[in-house]
């Protein structure tokens, strides 16, 4: 069952194939199995097997809540969770237990879905990597995956193979690796600037980004307000749209949410693509582009015109100005944010006790490390009284310009627009820490963070493995709150590229012949 989709598996327990005790069980052992990778925070496995209890009840009685009763699930340590430690990978936050659950993981709980546990992160979501957190970095599954080893064992001599594990790609780099490595059939991350996709697209997995204010923010502890989203992580489109579908809607507790109803989240067939239009920033097309990612940018695009869509090429002229406007703003709302943690309420506070002024400055100085401290240095920087209107206001203006090029190309009979989600495959996670963490954010989430700004969703989806036998993802971005229309096309490329399952048997030992069995389980689905 655990690599199979989440749809699937709800079948399967309707048919009682399988039961949620058994299933919860058995994403439990996996996640004992794959410790290696870190993915994991807290795992909630008392929670999890007293829920599963719950939902058998449920489905011997005919009274199944939904798709997601009794599937287990995760959620990125950023979420406030009742009863369960919220961190943010943070020292600032290690031991605080929220008295509330954010409203998606309410509405995830409310339809039956099993909690495994918290997943990793980047230090309050700052960081494209997964490796800047106090419990350690996330390591991509793929680095255990049969395809990439084979690959090394042609190309390395005698070189230490468990020295050359992967970066996810942050910072929703837990959630990815929960994922992809079958310890749940779906995570919750959060997207910034890129978050969600990213790592989905290191680790072979769906990541989808939603209109900013389809889904609501109460509970996530905030990054950006203005650009912060629920992200979400699957192993197939289909599976993304599920969860959407349960977590969208107006919040009350959240103002940003929409006001108006939303339908069901099921994604039509795509039969007539002559009526599509898919456009291909010129932008893109950056010196930085690895030649895999633009040979297989290249093929996704001449598929779409193949099968007789349109396929035109398309300019946003303000996307140079992106990394800069991103970073000023990201900052400064990051400055205003993290003003909260003093000390005083939750969370860290030091033994200080010379004054209040010394105490705040040393329980700071404990809590956060120095990517935090060094963006909430910078947002300080612009927000102050001579820099704010060349600074701030100006990055505010650009913004605006960035969110109308896409307005601009969207009114120009553009559907959905096709990119990359990264400049390349995954790296080794000791290439990647030669840069510092605000240079690796800017050039790992060049593609991404414009999205952010003009609250538009997109969706990273897997199409192919590079020669080094790694995940290359493209990306799929749509108009404003037309995420159903944008997961239909990402759902008819999924299924021309059939990108390849990861082979973990290496990692998981035994596990392959619980997956050979439950070929034979599922005959009675198809």
């Amino acid at each position: 069952m655990l690599g199979r989709t989440l749809r699937e598996v709800s079948e399967a327990l309707k048919q009682g194939l399988v039961t949620p005790t058994e299933l919860c069980q058995r994403c439990l052992s996996l996640i004992k199995k794959t410790k290696i990778l870190n993915a994991y925070i807290t795992v909630s496995e008392e929670a999890a097997l007293k829920q599963a209890e719950e939902s058998e009840k449920r489905y011997k009685k005919g009274q199944s809540l939904g798709d997601l009763d009794g599937i287990p699930v995760a959620v990125k340590d950023n979420f406030s969770t009742a009863g369960i430690e919220t961190t943010c990978a943070s020292n600032m936050l290690k031991g605080y237990v929220p008295p509330y659950n954010a409203t998606v993981v309410q509405k995830l709980l409310d339809q039956g879905a099993l909690l495994m546990g918290k997943t990793n992160l980047d230090e309050f979501a700052m960081g494209s990597g997964s490796t800047d957190g106090i419990f350690g970095p996330v390591k991509n599954p793929w680095s255990y995956s049969k395809q990439y080893r084979e690959k090394r064992k042609q190309k390395s001599h005698g070189e230490n193979e468990n020295s050359h594990w992967l970066i996810t790609g942050g910072s929703s780099g837990g959630s990815a690796a929960a994922v992809s490595a079958f310890t749940c059939f779906a995570a919750l991350g959060s997207d910034t600037g890129g978050s969600t996709r990213n790592p989905a697209a290191h680790c072979g997995v769906v990541g989808l980004k939603p209109s900013y204010g389809l889904v609501s923010r109460h509970g996530l502890i905030p990054l950006v307000n203005s650009m912060d989203v629920p992200g979400i992580l699957t192993r197939c489109v289909d599976d993304a749209a599920i969860v959407l579908g349960i977590l969208a809607g107006h919040d009350p507790k959240d103002s940003t949410t929409i006001q108006d109803p939303v339908k069901p989240f099921t994604l039509p067939s795509l039969t007539d693509m002559s009526k599509l239009c898919i456009g291909i920033p010129k932008e893109y097309l950056t010196p930085e582009l690895s030649s895999e990612v633009q040979s297989l940018w290249s093929k996704a695009a001449n598929l779409f015109e193949s099968e007789g869509a349109k396929v035109i090429e398309v300019s946003l002229p303000h996307t140079s100005y992106s990394i800069v406007c991103y970073h000023v703003l990201c900052t400064s709302e990051v400055a205003s944010n993290m003003a909260r943690f003093d000390g005083l309420e939750y969370g860290h506070r030091c033994d200080t006790d010379v004054s209040t002024e010394a105490m705040y400055a040393a329980t700071r100085r404990e809590g956060f490390n120095d990517v935090v401290r060094g963006r909430i240095l910078s947002g300080n920087f612009f927000l102050l009284k001579e820099n704010y209107e060349n600074y701030f206001v100006k990055a505010q203006k650009v913004r605006r310009l960035i969110a109308r090029d896409f307005v601009n190309v969207f009114n120009s009979g553009v559907d959905v627009l096709l990119t990359p989600t990264t400049l390349s495959e995954a790296v080794p996670h000791t290439e990647f820490i030669r840069e510092d963490n605000r240079t690796r954010s800017a050039q790992d989430d060049l593609f991404t963070q414009a999205v952010n700004m003009a609250g538009l969703p997109a969706v990273s989806v897997p199409m192919a493995l590079s020669s080094q036998g790694l995940p290359i993802g493209l990306q799929f971005i749509g108009r404003a709150f037309c995420d159903q229309q944008l997961l239909t096309v990402a759902k008819w490329f999924e299924k021309q590229v059939q990108f390849p399952v990861i082979q973990l048997q290496e990692l998981m030992d035994d596990c392959s012949s619980v997956f050979e069995n439950e070929k034979l389980a599922f005959a009675s689905l198809k």
